[in-house]
């Protein structure tokens, strides 16, 4: 019975902290089991889907606590086999990360397919076609798939199309298999260059990170280390768009602007301000903005989960914009909420129409996943009157303390989290 009540009107204006990137931080954690030693983490963000993954490890036996300091101590030592448990490593995505980790240590692991947000087709067969090009069995019975490899020994690996997560695994257990591997046509995007750097600290041999031909040197064994991980590039550029729809003067702290290009780019080419510095960005938004078109590609092109908050942003925009989805073709799912609201926007494919200089009206809307629901809360901001976003457990997963980081730049936000007290509010 959970819902988000959003009055709009506001204009936002401050600062916010920008954390770590979520999508770095999930195989981050995994590949620490690649160590089986004391590892620390730092600026592992405080979201739903790091808490499923630190119970799924703890479940194979490592130990994990974060301080006051916020250090994350991970001790995966005591990890003994990685065979994760099928109700928690189906819930997330990020689960099949252990694959690469588990089968690089261990030689052996076995997971439920992974879970997560239903944004269209995401099969797992070019991680499936690494590991077997390494050396490994792979095979899938009643929705576990396990993998096993007496060793494994490095490969040229060419990828089909491009995957982060296909990349990071095959790094991962590339990293403990005899002799070198090459990915080529490897994701290219800034957390793929994070992985790298984790390794080498714990004694991994990785170059080329960040370009489209990765090579990995295997080693006998890993050690332990400590890691920052990286500002969300996902989670600023979500504030980005939150200023320009509201008209606001933001200031994004403890970010990397090359990181943001893609974002910057559109948002200037929409007439918003984006002042760059050393690691923060601010912007300012303006009363009357442009119509453009976007395409969602890999890195370095237009991320495809900053797409759905874009799509909200250009409802303001006078003209007709053009967004193409080339990514994945579930995340046009939550145009009907924005439609409800009052949006001007149709789809045919993976292509959407939208026609701007509309004004929003408060609705009752549903959070569709992760990012649809984020944008969700940008449409309540923008749009006139309340906004009632129910299901918002999907935004959690991504976002850390998203109400509270809102309500401190000026928006009006309130959490409901039963039947009984929405009564008492209304």
């Amino acid at each position: 019975m959970e819902k988000l009540i959003i009055e709009g009107g506001t204009k936002l204006s401050g600062e916010v902290s920008i954390t770590g990137f979520k999508n770095a931080a999930l195989p981050i954690l995994a590949g620490t089991v690649l160590a089986g030693d004391k590892c620390i983490i730092n600026n592992l963000p405080k979201i739903e889907d790091i808490e499923c993954l630190k119970e799924i490890m703890r479940c194979i036996g490592a130990k994990i606590a974060t301080d006051r300091d916020g250090k994350t101590k991970v001790d995966t030592s005591s990890i003994k086999e990685c065979k994760a448990p099928h109700e928690l490593s189906s819930r997330i995505r990020a689960s099949y990360y252990l694959l690469g980790a588990g089968l690089g240590r261990f030689k052996n692991v076995e997971i439920s397919l992974p879970g997560g947000c239903n944004i269209g087709s995401r099969p797992i067969d070019l991680h499936i076609k690494g590991f077997e090009a390494l050396g490994a069995k792979v095979e899938i019975n009643h929705g576990i798939i396990s993998c096993k490899a007496d060793k494994l020994v490095g490969a040229d690996i060419y990828m089909d199309t491009v995957s982060v997560g296909a990349t990071i695994n095959i790094m991962f257990a590339a990293s403990m298999a005899e002799g070198t591997t090459i990915i080529r046509n490897a994701a290219r995007e800034p957390h793929i260059v994070d992985i790298a750097n984790l390794l080498n600290s714990m004694g991994g041999k990785v170059v080329g990170a960040g370009t489209d031909t990765v090579k990995i040197t295997g080693v006998e064994s890993l050690h332990g280390a400590e890691h920052t991980v990286i500002p969300d590039q996902i989670e600023a550029g979500t504030y980005m768009v939150a200023a320009a729809g509201t008209g606001g003067d933001v200031t994004l702290k403890n970010v990397i602007p090359t990181h943001l290009e893609a974002i910057t780019a559109k948002l200037r080419e929409m007439d918003v301000e984006v002042l760059e510095y050393e690691d923060s960005i601010r912007v300012i938004g303006t009363d009357s903005l442009k119509s453009i078109n976007i395409k969602t590609l890999p890195y370095p092109g237009f991320p495809t989960d900053l797409q759905q908050p874009m799509t909200t942003l250009l409802t303001r925009a006078a003209g007709t914009s053009i967004v193409n989805e080339n990514m994945f073709e579930g995340r046009f799912k939550f145009v009907d909420e924005l439609n409800r609201m009052g949006a001007d926007i149709m789809v045919e494919g993976r292509t959407a129409v939208v026609q701007g200089a509309k004004s929003l009206s408060g609705a009752e809307v549903r959070a569709t996943d992760l990012r649809a629901g984020a944008a969700l809360i940008i449409a309540g901001l923008m749009a006139e009157g309340t906004t009632v976003v129910n299901e918002p457990y999907h935004i959690y997963r991504g976002y850390e303390n998203i109400e509270d980081k809102l309500i401190a730049l000026g928006a009006r936000i309130t959490k409901v989290e039963s039947a009984e007290e929405n009564l008492k509010t209304s």
